[in-house]
Formats: C-alpha cells, sequence, structure tokens
C-alpha cells in the first residue's frame, strides 16, 4: 500500500483507490451477513426496519463522517440508500425464515 504521498503518477492513486474500494465492498459484503444474522431476533417486519435504530444509526455515521472530515450529509446520505437496501434484504431473508 503507498500512502497518497509515496503515489509517483495516476495509474499508482487509481491502483490505490481500486484497492481501498475493493475493502469497503468487502466489508459491506460482511455488514450484510450481520444484517441477514439479525433477522434471526426479530419479531416482526416493523422490528426489522427499526425506524428509530435507523434515524440513530444516520446521526452516529454523520458524526463519525465530520469527525473524518467528511461531509456529514453525503455520508448520510449514502448509508440512508444502503441500509433501505439491506433493510430490504433483512426483511426479505426474515420473511423466507418464518416460511420455514
Amino acid at each position: 500500500m503507498k500512502s497518497p504521498d509515496q503515489c509517483e503518477n495516476i495509474a499508482d492513486i487509481r491502483a490505490e483507490i481500486d484497492r481501498l474500494d475493493r475493502q469497503v465492498i468487502a466489508l459491506l459484503g460482511q455488514r450484510l451477513s450481520y444484517v441477514k444474522a439479525a433477522a434471526q431476533f426479530k419479531t416482526s417486519e416493523t422490528s426489522v426496519k427499526a425506524p428509530e435504530r435507523f434515524q440513530t444509526m444516520l446521526q452516529q455515521r454523520r458524526t463519525w463522517a465530520e469527525e473524518e472530515g467528511l461531509n456529514g450529509d453525503a455520508i448520510a446520505n449514502l448509508y440512508s440508500d444502503l441500509v433501505n437496501h439491506f433493510i430490504t434484504e433483512e426483511l426479505n431473508h426474515w420473511q423466507q425464515s418464518k416460511k420455514d
């Protein structure tokens, strides 16, 4: 891994960005595994959607983003889209487990 200052050209920069993006995507895959595992502890569709937890989580991600010098609104929007997708995945998983 090269730091940004160690990159000698745009190809180095792109390679490091691609490497980081691959890690981020792998971590999101792990996150989805935890989301699906959480379904076993949920008792209703409302508990899967957990609207109060959703809002708390978004605020925490906004705070973390700002602590890292990122735009809190942009990160909150990113997580809103991502977590809404994961909620749909969890809900489908939860509904399927109730059929089995």
